[in-house]
């Protein structure tokens, strides 16, 4: 349903009011002018962008603050396009990829998202890998990892990629690549004890039996539905692949970036909202304005940004996003985080100087809305993981 059908519509009393609450102007729900569709060409394309335009019958309009980004008409559908359907183009709004290129991603980094589904995000952070470094998504759906693991096929992006059912507030596994390093720590530290006399020997057996007491609980595996030839699954054994380590070495074992872009009520997409005409407006209640569903989902986002942080490397970056704009899913949640984690440093974005967003109600966070920045609504913040 287009946004002028919405504007005949007077928006529920109840929804003004959360508006209020969250100081949003309701008419990024009733203006007029739709919110532009946006595609990504995939780099190595770009010799082809007036073939796929002439195929298509539509002028692309480049998105100058955002590389390889172009904007379309709102109702234009991309899927039956040959241009779609051969893998050069997929479709994913430019606030969101904005949070990606605030992980400032660079060849050969090891890459987490956290909350992958459904796989646009995912696309973009492999793209920027180039031919080195790897990408692990993360997703509690199946089904819907199972969408990323269709795209990263489609776009022949899943080379260095490997995809994990799980919970993103228990993930615990370190990239691959950074796995050797730690075998070859305990190859040297089982030769050293067992030179050693019995006596100190037992000691030290009786330290590691503390250690394992401190390690990563697993209350079930996560379940691997997708690895690439070079993402460093290749040739390890379940034992290998599931190996659990000491919080301690997150540090320096960890993921160069993380992506967390939480669950949340997507009250800052006007096509969600506009599914409430078909659902109905007193579905909405449930969905959106139910004060104990939004205190569920704080409590999950904070989770699921906090453990994002510990599989952070020191030195490493975590972006946290949601398609929310409210202040308890945003700001408030940046807030506790901050509180609870001493080593974190909210970053400022050097590439949102020539971004169309607004500041976020903390100085260094972002917000995108339909109005000020014609994209979805998006909140953006960056976080370093200071030395310990």
């Amino acid at each position: 349903m287009e946004v002028e059908a919405m504007k005949k519509m007077p928006l529920p009393e109840a929804f003004i009011d959360f508006l209020n609450e969250n100081g949003l102007d309701s008419s990024i729900y009733t203006a007029s002018d739709s919110t532009p569709r946006y595609i990504r060409l995939k780099p190595g394309c770009e010799a082809d962008i007036d073939e796929i335009e002439a195929e298509m019958k539509c002028n692309f309009e480049k998105v100058d603050w955002l590389p390889n980004f172009y904007s379309l008409p709102s109702h234009f559908q991309i899927a039956s396009s040959k241009a779609y359907q051969e893998g050069k183009i997929y479709g994913i709004d430019a606030a969101s990829g904005a949070a990606v290129s605030a992980l400032d991603i660079k060849s050969g980094d090891h890459v987490l998202d956290l909350c992958a589904a459904p796989g646009a995000k995912l696309c973009m952070i492999s793209d920027h890998l180039g031919s080195s470094g790897s990408v692990t998504g993360v997703d509690v759906a199946r089904h819907r990892l199972a969408a990323c693991r269709t795209m990263l096929q489609k776009y022949a992006l899943g080379d260095r990629c490997r995809l994990f059912v799980a919970d993103g507030t228990a993930f615990s596994l370190i990239p691959i690549r950074r796995e050797a390093a730690i075998e070859g720590k305990l190859d040297v530290y089982k030769e050293w004890t067992s030179r050693r006399p019995w006596k100190e020997r037992k000691r030290a057996n009786r330290a590691r039996e503390n250690e394992k007491s401190q390690l990563i609980p697993s209350i079930q595996d996560p379940e691997l539905i997708f690895y690439g030839q070079q993402s460093g699954v290749v040739g390890l054994n379940r034992t290998e692949l599931y190996k659990s380590v000491h919080c301690g070495e997150f540090s320096h074992c960890g993921y160069d970036k993380v992506l967390v872009d939480a669950e949340c009520t997507h009250d800052g997409s006007i096509r969600h909202i506009q599914k409430f005409e078909q659902w109905g407006w007193t579905s909405l209640q449930s969905r959106v304005l139910n004060a104990e569903r939004t205190d569920e989902l704080t409590t999950l986002q904070l989770r699921l940004l906090t453990n994002g942080f510990k599989l952070l490397k020191v030195g490493g970056f975590v972006v946290y996003s949601t398609c929310s704009l409210t202040v308890a899913q945003n700001e408030e949640v940046v807030e506790k985080f901050l509180l609870e984690n001493p080593y974190a440093e909210l970053l400022e974005i050097d590439a949102a100087k020539k971004w169309p967003c607004k500041s976020g109600r903390i100085p260094k966070t972002l917000r995108f809305d339909p109005l000020s920045s014609q994209t979805s609504g998006l909140f953006v913040a960056k976080f370093k993981k200071l030395a310990i």
